[in-house]
């Protein structure tokens, strides 16, 4: 009798746990794809961002979501190889940093989810529909704001009161610099400012684009976004030292590399606000019904050793307005 008892109770016991188990195992757990054009230690804040979002959403790395990272280190040739390794992989959501990332993926797939961490117009570069009805497998955010560029020259104005003329340098044919641009030219008059546009798409146009620039009696040069220039922004500022021109950027990593001065959006902001797309699109949401959103957060950072090194002086007002002096 006793053995009868132990023989049903092993097998009840058997009954109990191996659905457990199976279950546990055939649990999936999610893999997200991290597709960005520089180097890890390049995205350095970006990147702890966005992990940090994930973390206060109550996601684990390496327990209960996977993150599969692809770094081009620099080179624009291998995004589109990295976007193809993800789609294999099946990976359940993409975050795309930057334009060149979200067009690659965008390119092979329109069933993955794909997040924007920043594009500059979604819809004129063809991701989306609409910022409020994306209506594709793309959404995100976005660094579409028009206060951006009239802000810069106000800037501008304010450090150099006499300043009369400026060289707006970039890709002026990609969609969002040509908002940029058409914005800095209706408020260079109402500033007194004269605007000229100028094709710069790589470091190595920039130095003779400074002597047009000079020979033009421009009194400062405004950085278009751009990739290339966000990769060699070491290069840039060291430049723009040496030039002594001082110079604006949208992005406060190149006044960390040694530039003079950036008025943009808050990457980290917009980074850390990518992690909570990625938790709806987990959850179920399809990414054509999450509207794209516009930057919320702004940041204004100055470099007090450039500005010594090219003899600017900052007028107080203008430095109590910055989120960062770097001394």
């Amino acid at each position: 009798m006793s053995g009868k008892i132990l023989f049903y109770l092993l097998t009840t016991a058997s009954l109990i746990t191996v659905p457990s188990g199976h279950a546990q195992q055939a649990k999936k757990v999610p893999r997200i794809g991290y597709l960005t054009v520089p180097s890890a230690s390049a995205q350095g804040p970006r990147l702890e961002a966005f992990r940090q979002g994930l973390r206060d959403l109550g996601y684990v790395e390496g327990k209960n979501i996977f993150i599969e990272y692809r770094f081009a280190e620099g080179n624009l040739g291998r995004v589109s190889t990295f976007a193809g390794e993800l789609v294999n992989l099946k990976v359940d959501v993409i975050v795309s940093a930057g334009l060149i990332p979200t067009r690659s993926a965008k390119k092979l797939t329109d069933t993955i989810p794909i997040v924007m961490t920043q594009d500059d117009d979604p819809v004129g570069n063809g991701f989306v529909n609409s910022l409020g009805q994306p209506g594709g497998n793309v959404t995100g955010l976005s660094t579409l704001a028009p206060e951006i560029s009239a802000k810069q020259l106000e800037v501008l104005k304010e450090f150099i009161p006499k300043l009369s003329r400026v060289a707006v340098v970039g890709a002026l044919t990609l969609s969002g610099n040509a908002l940029a641009l058409k914005g800095m030219e209706n408020t260079a008059g109402l500033l007194n400012l004269k605007v000229k546009a100028l094709e710069v798409r790589s470091f190595n146009e920039l130095e003779r684009v400074i002597e047009v620039t000079k020979g033009d009696r421009s009194q400062a040069i405004n950085f278009l976004p751009s990739t290339n220039f966000l990769a060699e922004r070491s290069k840039i500022t060291a430049l723009m030292g040496e030039s002594q021109l001082p110079a604006i950027y949208c992005d406060r990593l190149f006044v960390e590399a040694g530039g003079l001065m950036s008025y943009g959006p808050s990457h980290t902001d917009l980074y850390r606000r990518a992690s909570v797309y990625v938790d709806k699109i987990l959850k179920g949401a399809k990414p054509g019904d999450l509207p794209v959103e516009q930057p919320e957060k702004f940041e204004f950072v100055i470099n007090l050793k450039t500005a010594k090194q090219i003899n600017l002086a900052i007028p107080q007002r203008t430095l109590m307005k910055a989120d960062r002096v770097i001394k």
